[in-house]
């Protein structure tokens, strides 16, 4: 007789790959990827030539405090509280103060953008970000809707928008956020952190609000 395979069993993983999936996961986490994009803009785009080498480095400090520090902060400060039980943000109830701490702080970054005339591309960025926070807190009512996916959604939107609008060839660069979206979304699923349904809800609410943003930035 041969011995019976539980179903688990056949969709397990090297232990190594498991780990391998845990260090895309916090490589290309949602508080990390807005940094990505702010030195994108700042050093290979060159989106703002007029500043010197010391104020594009205090720009990209800028991008690191207001998307990465203070949620970070905000986040572990809720943890010590307990007000969440894991920054890994497991239940829908722990994504509640993520999301609207995020939210409270990704606004103020695109009203600031907006205010003091910054290219077109950053301001739809910070915007579509804004966006994807606050419908990520409504849809997190129904679903613990996925927030890698989130963001790599509005990453892949973003260079199709850039694509679009500019005549620079960005072939390459769309076709990295492709693949980043790809490793990031089996990575989430290799380790069981989302079922499908709501990794691809979060890829598609990123490509709505950055399509939003691309339409409402002028």
């Amino acid at each position: 007789m041969t011995e019976e395979i539980h179903p688990e069993e056949k969709t397990a993983f090297h232990p190594v790959v498991h780990q391998g999936a845990k260090m895309i996961s916090v490589l290309f986490h949602p508080l990390f990827i807005p940094l990505y994009m702010g030195w994108f803009f700042i050093f290979v785009l060159r989106l703002f030539p007029q500043l010197d080498a010391w104020n594009q480095k205090k720009l990209m400090i800028s991008f690191f405090v207001n998307y990465t520090f203070l949620p970070l902060a905000t986040m572990l400060i809720a943890k010590k509280l307990g007000f969440i039980e894991s920054l890994h943000l497991k239940t829908q109830k722990d994504r509640i103060i993520p999301y609207i701490v995020t939210g409270i702080f990704y606004f103020w970054v695109w009203y600031v953008f907006k205010n003091q005339d910054f290219p077109k591309i950053v301001v739809m960025f910070s915007l579509a970000i804004f966006l994807s926070s606050s419908l990520g807190l409504l849809v997190n009512s129904y679903m613990k809707v996925s927030m890698h996916g989130i963001a790599v959604g509005v990453i892949m939107a973003l260079f199709l928008a850039m694509g679009l609008s500019s005549t620079d060839q960005l072939g390459f660069y769309i076709s990295i956020a492709f693949l980043v979206c790809g490793i990031v979304s089996t990575a989430r699923l290799i380790n069981k952190d989302h079922i499908p349904v709501e990794l691809y809800t979060g890829i598609f609410l990123g490509i709505v609000t950055q399509v939003i943003a691309f339409f409402f930035v002028r």
